[in-house]
């Protein structure tokens, strides 16, 4: 199978297994896995942030960073299509107590100028019962089709957000991808932000884990968090070694995965039916309208199923992520079959 699911299903890499099967271990609860520790130092050190936690998922990691930032009865601020709002199982409102305001991009981009952001904000308000009590951002913007956000644009909302007393956390589950699509380092995409969360096991490839960063006070107080919710580990070190191949090798490939997007978003855009924006495809996700071809997406994605392509349907449109685990040659395979079936 070409799976296109998603960048969460590659396999780990020969240095990854090796990594693993050789790792020092201790027990994580205590904190005394030599592994873990030195993913959570090499993170905070490329991030420029001064600690870091090693947690089992990006969610967790999200659902954290909302915890330590709010009081219940607060608000949050996010982009209407946000991971955080809409594919954590409520758990802002089920950990944290919390509502979630979501707000349009209207640009389409799923990055929020401090305008729209102001523009939804609840502060002394007698009125009004809910406050605001964090600004979440997201890059890249998974379901604006793995939009950018500059580090200039990040900047401005932070330094906004800190004026007014409002703290900002980054779901930077694909940061790795917006640096290598913009130039930038991580560190300069996340600099102002009180938290970031980050995947080891997305466009990186390790098979398990996220990274939450902040401050030495707030990730000590988010270790206790990630216990509560059950995400105490012990001899991590197994699955932290992986992750610290993927954070020192994978961005260097990341620039390839998004040939291969941009690549594919070109073959479909010349099929009859489809409505891609190729020019919007700068990362490893390809998002596409099939409204036009007479079938539905879910139709289409079975189709390719039985023709051995993986791929999501949601609405009118199917997505595809590439990844290291998919080549050039697959990409046109990928194409080739699709045309067949909406030809047929």
């Amino acid at each position: 199978m070409i799976d296109l699911r998603s960048d969460t299903v590659t396999k780990p890499t020969p240095a990854m297994r090796q990594a693993m099967a050789e790792a020092e271990v201790g027990d994580d609860v205590y904190g005394e896995d030599p592994t873990v520790n030195r993913l959570q130092e090499r993170a905070a050190e490329i991030f420029e942030k001064e600690a870091a936690l090693f947690v089992p998922s990006g969610s967790m990691g999200n659902q954290i960073a909302v915890k330590l930032h709010t009081n219940i009865g607060d608000e949050i601020i996010i982009e209407e299509r946000g991971h955080i709002f809409n594919y954590e199982l409520a758990g802002t409102s089920f950990i944290s107590g919390v509502m979630v305001r979501p707000v349009k991009s209207s640009d389409g981009s799923g990055h929020l100028t401090w305008k729209e952001i102001s523009g939804a904000l609840h502060s002394d308000v007698p009125y009004y019962s809910l406050m605001t009590g964090l600004i979440c951002l997201e890059n890249t913007h998974n379901f604006a089709g793995g939009s950018v956000m500059s580090a200039d644009h990040c900047e401005e909302i932070c330094d906004k957000a800190h004026a007014i007393s409002l703290p900002v956390h980054m779901d930077g589950a694909r940061i790795f991808n917006a640096a290598a699509a913009s130039g930038s380092t991580v560190a300069e995409l996340t600099r102002k932000c009180d938290t970031v969360q980050f995947c080891l096991s997305k466009g990186l490839g390790a098979p398990v884990g996220s990274i939450l960063l902040g401050s030495a006070d707030l990730i000590k107080e988010a270790r206790v968090w990630r216990k509560r919710l059950g995400g105490g580990m012990r001899q991590a070190g197994v699955i932290a070694a992986a992750g610290l191949v993927a954070l020192e090798e994978s961005p260097k490939g990341l620039l390839e995965d998004h040939a291969n997007a941009r690549r594919l978003a070109e073959g479909i855009a010349e099929l009859p039916g489809i409505s891609i924006e190729v020019e919007k495809v700068v990362t490893n996700i390809v998002i596409f309208n099939i409204a036009e071809t007479g079938k539905s997406s879910a139709e289409i994605c079975e189709a390719l199923k039985s023709d051995g392509i993986l791929a999501i349907d949601f609405g009118d449109s199917i997505r595809m992520v590439t990844h290291y685990d998919v080549s050039l040659s697959e990409v046109e395979t990928a194409v080739e079959i699709l045309d067949k079936i909406i030809a047929a």
